[in-house]
């Protein structure tokens, strides 16, 4: 039986500096049997002539150009003309290991359908990794290393974009790259969540994942953090809210107030609460902030939490463990 077919869906715009090692480290992996569809957004630069002379060197590489506009609609086209019952994303400023397909494809053979492959993603720079990029990578791989990503999907996004794999009829289960919504790599994580697309857990370092002061989710205004916030709210309220309990937002800072004005806005109630003395009592966009401790008084309540600071992370999930509440059952970090 021979090897199944692997397609790399792959979106770039002026990337021509990366390119090259990205090319090469899909060329050089040990599981041959790949397509690579590989999208020009509409690049200003080089970098549609370097793909354009790998492609004529290696007959698994597509070239396409996007008549579209985003990484949105690279990804539909790509997907579109792929052919593999395999589906994986490669960012094109990115390196594979040598051995990511063929680990992310036998694990998703192994476990079948209705499962997403994953792999352990590590950041480098030129210039080094901040704390947040490298605490963000911890809490990554954490996850992955249980298979537990959904646990805590409403704090950030919890599956690397380009480090995941899945059947060809999963992903279209899930709705492939057909919403419109960014950050895209985040919607597509929710509704592997919303389809129960299972998680195997994985402990091999897979992905190297280039951080760079123009790279894409640094820099376009779709990566912003209330594009995010909206993301979080919107799969809440479709899949985790129970409209027949309480609802609480304990927070008040930009994150807490801009849920606050969603909720507001979709006419859902709620009440807001904080430990901040400072601003209890007050009312924000003419709603009230109250003690924490409102929380008592309220009969089996769920509560999204917006507070950012980690001490004060812990000293609440302490709060809701003391009174026997269930993280994605009963309180959701947004943070």
């Amino acid at each position: 039986m021979s090897d199944p077919l692997v397609s790399i869906l792959t979106p770039f715009k002026n990337t021509k500096h990366f390119l090259p090692e990205c090319l090469d480290s899909i060329i050089e992996q040990s599981y041959t049997n790949w397509e690579l569809i590989i999208v020009d957004d509409h690049s200003t630069d080089q970098s549609f002539k370097i793909v354009e002379a790998y492609a004529k060197k290696d007959q698994r590489i597509q070239l396409l150009k996007n008549s579209g506009h985003g990484i949105i609609e690279a990804l539909r086209l790509a997907f579109e003309t792929s052919k593999g019952d395999y589906i994986t994303r490669m960012d094109s400023d990115d390196i594979m290991h040598p051995d990511k397909l063929y680990s992310l494809v036998n694990n998703l053979i192994s476990a079948g359908k209705g499962h997403v492959s994953l792999g352990l993603v590590n950041y480098f720079s030129d210039t080094g990794i901040s704390d947040g990029y490298a605490r963000y990578e911890a809490w990554l791989n954490g996850l992955t290393k249980q298979g537990s990503n959904y646990s805590e999907i409403y704090k950030e996004c919890s599956i690397a974009s380009p480090c995941w794999m899945v059947h060809r009829d999963d992903l279209i289960a899930c709705n492939a790259f057909n919403p419109n919504r960014y950050p895209e790599d985040y919607d597509l994580t929710f509704r592997f969540y919303k389809q129960q697309l299972k998680c195997i857990p994985s402990d091999k370092l897979l992905h190297y994942w280039r951080d760079y002061a123009t790279r894409t989710s640094r820099t376009h205004e779709h990566y912003a953090q209330n594009y995010f916030l909206d993301i979080k709210l919107k799969y809440f309220l479709e899949l985790d809210y129970d409209t027949h309990r309480p609802l609480t937002v304990w927070g008040a800072g930009f994150k807490g107030k801009t849920i606050a004005k969603r909720l507001k806005s979709k006419k859902i109630p709620f009440v807001w609460i904080c430990n901040n003395p400072k601003k209890i009592g007050k009312k924000i966009y003419g709603i009230e902030l109250h003690s924490f401790h409102e929380l008592s008084k309220l009969n089996n309540p769920q509560s999204i939490v917006t507070v950012a600071n980690e001490n004060a992370q812990r000293v609440i999930r302490n709060y809701f463990n003391s009174q026997h509440m269930a993280s994605m059952t009963d309180y959701f970090f947004f943070c």
